[in-house]
């Protein structure tokens, strides 16, 4: 029971997920059908931080370096920071999913330069693909320590990843707009 109300929280969240994912329609990848019907939360899971991760890289490309100081307004993140807060982020929560300290490599400065915060970001997203790959459905409901210190079982951690890339991700999208580049879900298909 605990496992199908993990699942059904995932499936919200892959619902509003959708919202981002519906302005540029990628070809998903092809069916897992052994490794879905084994692992269906955590390889659902996987889906939605592949496509995020593709796209987060490929952003962070294509912002011109002198544009990462570029903030739409005085009170929001600069493009910087918003790679740096990722790849942070990334290396806590996914410290937590997969039970093993993040590298030192994930943390970097949000004022570091363009090629330093593109390697903390795909630093971050090496160490958590490691992490979510080794998930199973059976390992979301062990405790694990969450931020303060927090006891919460290792799906909290999971559907926190989910959540956070899109997030951000509209972010970056939104940034690249406003300086006239178009962001990496809304290019054309090849």
């Amino acid at each position: 029971m605990r496992i199908f109300g993990i699942f059904v929280g995932l499936m919200a969240l892959a619902a509003t997920t959708a919202i981002s994912q519906a302005q540029a329609p990628t070809t998903p990848p092809a069916p897992e059908p052994d490794a879905a019907k084994a692992n269906p939360v955590t390889w659902s899971a996987m889906q939605i931080y592949s496509g995020r991760e593709k796209n987060m890289l490929a952003a962070a490309e294509a912002m011109p370096a002198d544009k990462y100081s570029y903030k739409p307004t005085a009170d929001q993140w600069t493009f910087g920071k918003i790679v740096s807060h990722i790849a942070g982020s990334n290396g806590a929560l996914c410290a937590a999913i997969g039970g093993t300290p993040a590298p030192d490599t994930v943390k970097v400065a949000e004022t570091a330069s363009k090629a330093e915060l593109q390697a903390g970001l795909k630093a971050s997203f090496d160490f958590c693909d490691k992490a979510m790959s080794a998930l199973t459905d059976a390992k979301l409901g062990d405790t694990i320590t969450f931020f303060r210190g927090a006891q919460l079982p290792r799906a909290r951690a999971v559907i926190e990843i989910t959540a956070d890339l899109p997030d951000h991700y509209s972010q970056m999208a939104a940034y690249l707009r406003l300086n006239g580049i178009l962001p990496p879900s809304a290019q054309p298909r090849k």
